[in-house]
């Protein structure tokens, strides 16, 4: 996607924060925001300021100061809170003077992805995924306002790795909070794809297994990749009516000359859920392959059994006629030939059957 969209991915610490930049604030040259190593955000701070204005980039964790930088008609505002408490999130809210009902929503999670205006404040929630063993979502929620936008999220995802501020985060928060929306948002729509790919080999993986072996644990598996890719899409296909929303609503704060971005944004969607309809008709296919292999393995074992009965039926009614009352005679070799010849008989006819059956291949 186009460097210089703005999405709701998570945004590289490689250019925001940087060795020697002060907690209060303290300006950073230009070039060193670009070229500093991401932090981690795992011990981190709960909550990073990132401010754009005239004197450059400078970072902050002093929530006392937002309403003040906020203010400053110069400034361009990121607020990332990384798995912030409900209380904080309030705090910031406050702070960016946000209508309490998004605060809320925020701080309740387990939201569904959507779009939410409030005057000219928009609400967006989308979905950030990850692959270890399976795929699973994790919910980002974004606050776009008047050259603000606030960011909240877990520590699985880390916005700092998006690739445009990686590259060049000076001009990204120079463009405004709707084009770091967009850069964000690229980075999020980009990682689908990896995890895509992870499903696509599994999917690869468990048709072989199923063709080779058709036991239970790969029934199982896939089962579960079903209700993953259900859980999935599920994330994932409302953001395609989010991005409609931003390119096409009057009222949204999104620079005209920055909708293309979001446009392509919602191409690269497009593509991620046809994939995802493409790979749950791979696993409803493979489920059904299993369930013919098991059908037709369960139609051979009858057919052998059935094949079995044949002969054992055919010995089983030659011996019901003439009984088994001269059992004793014959192993004292008392009896007569007309015994020998009838056993003779029943076994060659039992032989002749187990050939037959076995040439049609039910045994």
């Amino acid at each position: 996607m186009d460097p210089t969209t703005s999405s709701a991915a998570p945004s590289d610490a490689a250019v925001l924060s940087k060795p020697g930049s002060s907690p209060s604030g303290a300006a950073l040259p230009p070039a060193r925001a670009a070229t500093a190593p991401p932090p981690s955000h795992v011990d981190g701070p709960p909550i990073r300021i990132v401010v754009h204005g005239s004197s450059g980039i400078t970072e902050s964790t002093d929530i006392a100061a937002l309403s003040t930088l906020h203010a400053d008609a110069k400034s361009c505002l990121w607020i990332d809170l990384i798995d912030p408490d409900p209380d904080l999130v309030r705090k910031v809210g406050k702070q960016l003077g946000l209508h309490p009902l998004i605060a809320e929503n925020i701080a309740e999670a387990n939201q569904r992805a959507k779009i939410e205006t409030f005057g000219e404040v928009v609400h967006i929630v989308l979905f950030s995924l990850r692959f270890a063993g399976k795929a699973e979502a994790y919910e980002i929620d974004f606050v776009l306002g008047d050259r603000f936008l606030l960011s909240v999220h877990g520590q699985e995802s880390d916005l700092a790795s998006a690739a445009k501020l990686r590259v060049d985060a000076v001009k990204v928060l120079d463009r405004g909070a709707d084009y770091l929306l967009y850069a964000l948002a690229d980075h999020i729509v980009d990682t689908y794809f990896p995890v895509l790919d992870e499903l696509a080999e599994e999917i690869d993986e468990l048709q072989d297994k199923v063709v080779a072996t058709a036991d239970e644990t790969t029934l199982q598996r896939l089962f579960e990749l079903k209700r993953e890719l259900i859980a999935i899409r599920r994330a994932t296909s409302p953001a395609r009516e989010i991005f409609n929303q931003l390119t096409n609503r009057e009222g949204v704060s999104i620079d005209e000359a920055h909708v293309v971005y979001f446009r392509d944004v919602y191409d690269h969607l497009i593509r991620v859920t046809d994939e995802l309809d493409n790979y749950r008709e791979l696993v409803a296919g493979t489920l059904d392959i299993y369930l013919t292999i098991v059908n037709n393995n369960l139609s051979i074992i009858m057919k052998r059994l059935t094949g079995v009965t044949v002969i054992l039926a055919g010995i089983g009614a030659i011996a019901g006629i003439f009984g088994m009352s001269e059992a004793g005679t014959a192993f004292a070799g008392a009896e007569a030939t007309g015994f020998w010849i009838v056993t003779a008989f029943t076994v060659t006819i039992a032989l002749v059957a187990a050939v037959v059956l076995r040439k049609i291949d039910w045994i």
